[in-house]
């Protein structure tokens, strides 16, 4: 308990899957948590369970496309609570088709929440986390093991992901003389709402729940808490000579 006693995070898609069990984990070790997302039912709801269980949360509308509501989410953040220690870029969305079923404005939706959502959340949490006293924090950018090999009807999502991979170096690179670590997480395969939209494309989603345990070493795909688990540590000061990394967490799918 408390890996990240006293921190305040800011967790965007922090209504379902990985950013739901990352806001619910943030906040049992310790954290403030921020959670944000388009999906105001839900992460109100999820806000408001973390506060019931002795947690504390809260929730804001947030469309990670937008500039201005970025400065908007971080400048209510830092007059509520006083600074930013923790920023994960996790919102996302993906896109079933191959690269000649891929339309162009398909193409520019996924990347502008996928990847150009990434480069303003983590500029704007650097803009934040230079100007706090003492200065420093945390950014970990969600990228996917989509960012290391390539899946052949995910070519958008390809793009974006391996986009995340290489700008969360430049951005390491960048802020490591202000005591800014960013680091990428690339999960495998996780049964989230994402990929069982994935398994319903297919037509049966048992069938391709079998699939998935199939092609991961470990035997299943994985869970939501297994991804959020990697990205606290991340966040956490226990990864204090983490920076510009890649934490692979996918069940030794990438592995052969």
């Amino acid at each position: 308990m408390g890996r990240v006693e006293g921190k305040v995070a800011l967790i965007t898609g922090g209504a379902r899957g990985l950013g739901e069990a990352m806001s619910r984990l943030f906040a049992k070790e310790g954290a403030t948590v921020v959670l944000t997302d388009v999906l105001d039912s839900d992460g109100e709801t999820v806000a408001a369970e973390i506060v019931a269980a002795g947690g504390r949360a809260s929730y804001h509308n947030q469309d990670v496309t937008s500039e201005s509501r970025w400065r908007e989410v971080t400048d209510a953040v830092i007059a509520e609570h006083g600074r930013i220690d923790i920023v994960v870029n996790n919102a996302g969305i993906v896109h079933d088709a191959t690269v000649e079923d891929t339309t162009l404005d398909a193409w520019r939706r996924v990347n502008s929440i996928n990847s150009e959502a990434v480069f303003l959340g983590t500029r704007e949490a650097i803009r934040v986390m230079k100007g706090q006293d003492p200065t420093g924090g945390s950014i970990v950018n969600i990228s996917s093991v989509a960012g290391l090999v390539g899946v052949n009807n995910l070519a958008a999502y390809n793009a974006s992901k391996g986009a995340v991979r290489l700008f969360t170096k430049s951005a390491a690179l960048h802020v490591a003389k202000d005591g800014i670590r960013v680091n990428s997480v690339h999960p495998g395969y996780t049964w989230t709402p994402m990929v069982q939209f994935l398994g319903d494309n297919t037509g049966n989603r048992d069938a391709f729940y079998d699939a998935l345990c199939a092609i991961h070493p470990l035997g299943r795909p994985g869970d939501p808490m297994d991804i959020a688990y990697g990205v606290l540590y991340l966040a956490s000061d226990e990864a204090s000579w983490s920076t510009g990394s890649e934490l692979v967490i996918d069940g030794g799918y990438t592995a052969g």
